[in-house]
C-alpha cells in the first residue's frame, strides 16, 4: 500500500502536468474504479467534463485534485496497485486501464488511472465544512501528517502518552498521525531503537520527539529517492519506480545483519502484516501495555 512519500511523489507529478488544464472528456472503463462515487460512472464523467484542475493536494496517504471554483474535488484512492499516469494520447492503452481523462489543450497528453487489482478508484466529493485546506468531506477525520507545516508536535506527543496502545499501532493510527504505514513505521522504530510493542505510555516527551524526528527523516529520504517500489505496481506519473527500497534498514531484511550492530534482523507476524526489527537494538518491552 503506498504511504506518504509515494503519494507525495504522485501529487507533485500531477501538480506539474495537469494543474490548470480543463477536462474535455472522461471514459470510465471499469465500474469498480468509480464504486466510491455512488451515482456511477456516467455521472462521474458528466460532472468532471468541462472542469479545470487546480493543483493537487494531499493529506497523509490521501490525494485529491480540487476542481477550480466548485467546492468539489476528485479524490484518488490508489489501493494496492492504483497508478495515475500522464501518458501521450497516442500511447497504447495499458492492460489494466480503468479511467481515461482527456484535456482540451494541445499538450498531447492525458491522465490515466490504471489499477491491476481494482482496489483503488476515483470519486467526486464536496469540501468538508470549515476546512481551510479544502479537505474532501469523506476524509475530514484524517489527522495531519508529520511533513505538514501545521502538524502540532506537542499535541501529538501528549496524545501518544494518553493512548493505551503500543507504539507501532499508534504510528499507523490515521486519526492520530497520518501517512505512516508499515514500511516507514519499521524504519523509524529501527532508527529510534524502539520495539514495535513498546507501550506508548512509557515514552517520555524527549523520546517521542526523537521518534517523530526519525519519522520525518525517513519520509524525507524516501521522497528524495522517489518512494519505495518493490514491484512494478508503484510508479510515479511518468511510470518510473522509486528506489528507496535499496536504502531500507529494517523492512524486508529478515536474517540480514543489522546495519548498526550486526545481529540478524527478525520478522514477526503483526496485525496481518510483518514487523521487522533488531532483537538487540530494539529489545522487547518487559511489561504489557
Amino acid at each position: 500500500m503506498p504511504e506518504l512519500p509515494e503519494v507525495e511523489v504522485v501529487r507533485r507529478g500531477l501538480e506539474r502536468w495537469v494543474a490548470g488544464r480543463t477536462v474535455a472528456g472522461v471514459e470510465v472503463l471499469h465500474p469498480r474504479a468509480v464504486r466510491r462515487h455512488p451515482a456511477g460512472g456516467a455521472d462521474f464523467a458528466a460532472r468532471l467534463t468541462g472542469q479545470r484542475f487546480a493543483p493537487a493536494r494531499r493529506r497523509g496517504k490521501y490525494l485529491w485534485v480540487p476542481l477550480a471554483g466548485t467546492g468539489t474535488s476528485v479524490l484518488g484512492h490508489l489501493g494496492m496497485s492504483g497508478q495515475l499516469l500522464v501518458q501521450p494520447e497516442t500511447a497504447p492503452d495499458e492492460k489494466h486501464l480503468r479511467i481515461r481523462i482527456r484535456f482540451d489543450d494541445a499538450a498531447g497528453t492525458e491522465l490515466r488511472f490504471v489499477d491491476q487489482r481494482t482496489f483503488g478508484g476515483l470519486s467526486l466529493h464536496d469540501t468538508a465544512p470549515d476546512s481551510a485546506d479544502g479537505l474532501p468531506d469523506v476524509i475530514g477525520h484524517i489527522a495531519r501528517d508529520p511533513l505538514d507545516p501545521a502538524f502540532d508536535d506537542a499535541a501529538f506527543q501528549a496524545a501518544l502518552r494518553l493512548r493505551r496502545t503500543t507504539i507501532k499501532r499508534a504510528l499507523l493510527d490515521q486519526s492520530l498521525i497520518s501517512g505512516v504505514g508499515n514500511i516507514y513505521a519499521d524504519e523509524a522504530l529501527w532508527r529510534a531503537r524502539l520495539h514495535y510493542d513498546r507501550p506508548t505510555a512509557t515514552l517520555t516527551r524527549p523520546r517521542s520527539a526523537e521518534l517523530l524526528g526519525h519519522v520525518r527523516d525517513v519520509m524525507n529520504a524516501a521522497l528524495a529517492a522517489g518512494g519505495t517500489s518493490f514491484d512494478s505496481l508503484y510508479v510515479n506519473v511518468n511510470g518510473e519506480s522509486g528506489y528507496f527500497d535499496r536504502s531500507l534498514d529494517a523492512y524486508g531484511r529478515e536474517d540480514e545483519p543489522c546495519r548498526r550492530c550486526g545481529t540478524p534482523m527478525r520478522r514477526r507476524a503483526w496485525m496481518n502484516r510483518s514487523s521487522y526489527f533488531c532483537p538487540r537494538c530494539q529489545r522487547p518491552p518487559r511489561v504489557s501495555p
